[in-house]
């Protein structure tokens, strides 16, 4: 069963490839020939490449070297080509200093950079051109800029990333690399929680952390006298508890709200932890089903499928024969995170997602809820699922979470705004992009506005299955909400690779508009439902 399952996996990511080459300008004598940003060289609707589109070099160069089945890209002359064209578009259309712009002009991005230097170093070396001398110097030059910048934000996959880097810039230009190295390798292990997971925005999501482990994985097999096994090793069984029974990872209830998989550190790490392959099998089986999230997004689904293809060459034969209960409870108070097992029913839940969560029965899922949403008059959407710090209980027959709504994320460009960032990018932000970025990672991601509503969420367990008892409180009355519902997989900041579809999307939004058509300013909103041990909600 799992050879079957390594080539569904390839035959997944080799499904990705003619997307890829469609983003891709491919005629030699074009300007932009190796863009890979079809929106700046074929739609022209933007003023500059996306940097990180770059990083498509990656999945191209691994199609064109692996001898997987059906794979008719294997050895073709032409992939090559196109993978070293874009390698030297992604040298020409750097900054002077090595960087990279992301989703605006001068931003110089830290994550564009690492992801897409990592992309072109390995996609150099499977095609024979990493000693060519332009190459060679834009690597130098990305590194270099990556070695000494610290971009706002805990993003540990990003840390990740540019230790990476630096280990392979060690390995490719000598010793220069060394202390740059191991002062981002010290950086990345601060970054880990006690309980295995590494930060991402001031919490705990796994489907950032599987690229983190996979980075982890690689970097502790190059560079074993880092220290990075234990770090992956403490990841690693932290990750495992939020694998769920049907075989997704992560969603609403996380601190980012992915639902990200990267496959190819387990196996990386199954050599030394046999029990990181038992990950990857519970993970892949929904290969075999439903497949995989839909990734093929213009701007994550690289990532998505070179990991897929470094797993079908990674995957290791030998495999731990019983998998244990991976549903057993666990409670992460640091991270807010719990899983809950009772009989056939399991619930994963984000207690600093204000009580978002997902049940499932066996191996179905019975139920999604990422809180309740109210729209207002005004246009404005309250929520409870925003990180915060929330008033939380727990004892044996479940949990009680309170706390204030906050305004979800939902900033917009007009033409106006476009103009006037464009404006400030090209006179002062170019000169301080940290700046401009800290800005928008406050109206984005990072900042909370509370809402003028009050929740209280409480689930318990009893006899028949699962409680979920909600209460609102509307401190200026009901007179300007517009509708209530409640869904199963809203996320309200900007995280890019959220909001992705997942076969067991199909739940509908529950309108509960119609229970506070009659309530008094000072009455509260009261939503009680059961969850059977077999069943979803009625």
């Amino acid at each position: 069963m799992s050879l079957a399952r390594r080539d569904l996996l390839a035959r997944q990511a080799l499904g990705e490839i003619p997307k890829i080459l469609t983003l891709l300008d491919r005629t030699p004598v074009s300007r932009t020939y190796g863009c890979f940003d079809r929106l700046y060289w074929h739609y022209r609707m933007i003023d500059f490449p996306c940097g990180m589109s770059q990083e498509f070099v990656y999945p191209l160069a691994l199609a064109w070297s692996l001898d997987a089945p059906g794979n008719a890209y294997f050895q073709a002359p032409a992939i090559r080509d196109f993978v070293e064209a874009g390698i030297r578009f992604a040298a020409r259309s750097a900054h002077a200093d090595g960087s990279c712009d992301d989703y605006y002009p001068f931003e110089r991005a830290a994550g564009a950079a690492a992801f897409s230097l990592l992309a072109c170093i390995e996609a150099a070396r499977i095609i024979g051109v990493d000693g060519d001398a332009e190459i060679g110097a834009f690597f130098r030059k990305r590194a270099g800029w990556l070695a000494t910048h610290q971009e706002s934000g805990r993003l540990s996959n990003h840390e990740a990333l540019i230790v990476a880097n630096l280990i392979r810039m060690s390995a490719l230009d000598g010793p220069e690399w060394e202390e740059p190295l191991r002062a981002r390798v010290a950086r990345l292990l601060s970054w880990q929680h006690e309980e295995g997971w590494f930060d991402e925005y001031g919490g705990a999501d796994p489907g950032y952390l599987s690229l983190t482990i996979g980075l982890l994985a690689d970097s502790d097999r190059r560079r074993p006298e880092l220290g990075l096994r234990e770090a992956c090793r403490r990841a690693i069984s932290f990750f495992a508890h939020f694998v769920h029974p049907d075989g997704t990872v992560g969603g609403a209830y996380t601190s980012r709200g992915t639902q990200n998989f990267f496959p190819h550190g387990f196996e990386i790490a199954g050599e030394w932890m046999p029990e990181a392959t038992l990950v990857n099998d519970r993970a892949l089986a929904l290969f075999e089903r439903d497949g995989p999230p839909c990734y093929s997004d213009d701007h994550i689904i690289g990532h998505h499928v070179w990991s897929w293809l470094l797993c079908w060459s990674e995957w290791r034969e030998e495999r731990v024969e019983a998998l244990p209960d991976a549903r057993a409870s666990a409670w992460f108070p640091g991270a807010g995170l719990v899983v809950e097992q009772r009989g056939q029913q399991t619930l994963y839940a984000g207690l600093r997602q204000g009580g978002a969560f997902q049940l499932f029965a066996g191996d179905r899922l019975s139920l999604a809820d990422s809180g309740i949403a109210i729209a207002t008059q005004a246009d404005r959407a309250a929520v409870q699922h925003l990180p915060g710090d929330y008033d939380v209980r727990r004892d044996a027959d479940g949990f009680e979470v309170s706390g204030r709504m906050a305004w979800a994320k939902s900033t917009l460009l007009t033409p106006v705004k476009s103009v006037i960032l464009r404006c400030m990018m090209v006179s002062v932000g170019r000169f301080f992009p940290d700046l401009v970025r800290r800005l928008l990672q406050k109206i984005l991601v990072t900042g909370r506005k509370d809402a003028p509503f009050r929740f209280r969420r409480s689930l318990r367990w009893d006899g028949e299955g699962v409680v979920i008892r909600d209460e609102i409180v509307a401190d200026e009355g009901w007179q300007d909400v517009a509708s209530v519902g409640i869904g199963g997989f809203q996320t309200s900041s900007t995280t890019i690779m959220a909001r992705v579809w997942q076969a067991n999307h199909l739940q509908p939004w529950r309108d509960l508009t119609h229970l506070v058509r009659g309530l008094g300013a000072g009455e509260p909103l009261v939503i009680e439902r059961q969850v059977p041990r077999e069943g979803t909600t009625g």
